[in-house]
């Protein structure tokens, strides 16, 4: 049995949805240096050594089976965002983030169930809609966590279309990986699963005829470098479409989502072992721009329209915009 050599992630980065360096999981590529990657042919063990701080340095013991053999690239890239709260240690900060979705990785789907009575399904297919990908395209899911979105733009874009999920968090990688080979893939081609920096993405310029972020955008330290780097590569005429909870300007609805976030989400939550993990929840909801200063963020950064749809009543809101 043959098995994928060790890695190591540069730690500098300013986001919580992101890392600095960009390692890539697929089933096919190249390494950093332009030379291909022996690909084990059978049940590979997955060997990434990450020193971010609170991550151990350990192998992953994850076993995937592989159609085509398993192989994994490295791109580099130089970025240490200031961010846009003055007097934060944002190093600190992502480092932070990183362990809580590595932490809440092996519970999160079912958590997503548990916390939206399974809704956050119906709200995705909508968001991804929304991104108007269709067969044949490249596309991008960034923040893509366990690779919800990524798997229902892989319905879209088909076989002879291209899936890329990235995320800073590489337990959420691995299950995304891992959900990927334990279902059918008839329909569809196989999904790239990159770790990397949403802030400092690893592509080309006009790279992607759709993108997708799912409760992402509410986490980045820098939404203007966020929403530049999704314009820059995202192809002309084509949109991204970007879902998380919503601030609503509505007394009574910003009323009912704290009710729902005391009462139900921290319990939950709390059910599952990961009370303080999700406590952040309210204050970052607080933090986040209403719809409409959304659509402006957009606009500024070059999108020639930008419209922010709200879903559930108000609690869940998309971006939906264009370049």
């Amino acid at each position: 049995m043959a098995a994928v050599g060790q890695l190591r992630v540069d730690t500098r980065c300013a986001l919580s949805c992101s890392s600095v360096a960009s390692t890539s999981f697929s089933t096919e590529g190249h390494a950093g240096n332009g030379k291909k990657l022996l690909a084990p042919r059978r049940t590979p063990v997955i060997r990434l050594s990450s020193p971010f701080q609170g991550d151990k340095e350990r192998d992953s013991g994850s076993k995937i089976t592989p159609n085509v053999g398993w192989q994994v690239k490295a791109v580099t890239s130089e970025t240490l965002r200031s961010g846009t709260m003055a007097g934060v240690d944002h190093e600190a900060e992502v480092l932070k983030r990183q362990q809580l979705f590595n932490k809440i990785a092996p519970m999160y789907d079912n958590l997503n169930d548990w916390l939206s009575l399974g809704q956050h399904r119906v709200w995705k297919r909508m968001a991804v809609s929304w991104s108007g990908a269709k067969a044949g395209d490249t596309v991008l899911d960034i923040c893509c966590g366990s690779g919800d979105l990524s798997f229902l733009l892989a319905q879209k874009v088909g076989r002879q279309g291209k899936v890329i999920g990235l995320d800073f968090a590489k337990e959420q990688l691995l299950v995304a990986a891992e959900r990927e080979q334990n279902s059918p893939r008839t329909t569809h081609a196989a999904i790239e699963w990159i770790q990397g920096d949403a802030l400092s993405l690893p592509f080309d310029d006009s790279s992607f005829d759709a993108i997708t972020m799912g409760y992402g955008l509410r986490n980045v330290a820098n939404i203007h470098q966020a929403l530049a780097e999704i314009y820059r590569v995202l192809r002309p005429g084509k949109a991204a479409s970007l879902l998380d909870f919503n601030r609503s300007p509505d007394f009574l609805t910003s009323q009912v989502q704290g009710f729902m976030l005391d009462n139900v989400v921290v319990p939950v939550a709390t059910y599952f072992g990961v009370e303080e993990e999700y406590a952040y929840l309210k204050t970052s909801i607080a933090c986040f721009p209403l719809g409409a200063e959304q659509e402006q963020l957009a606009a500024d950064k070059g999108f020639s329209k930008a419209l922010h749809y709200e879903l559930a009543g108000g609690l869940m809101g998309v971006l939906v915009v264009t370049k």
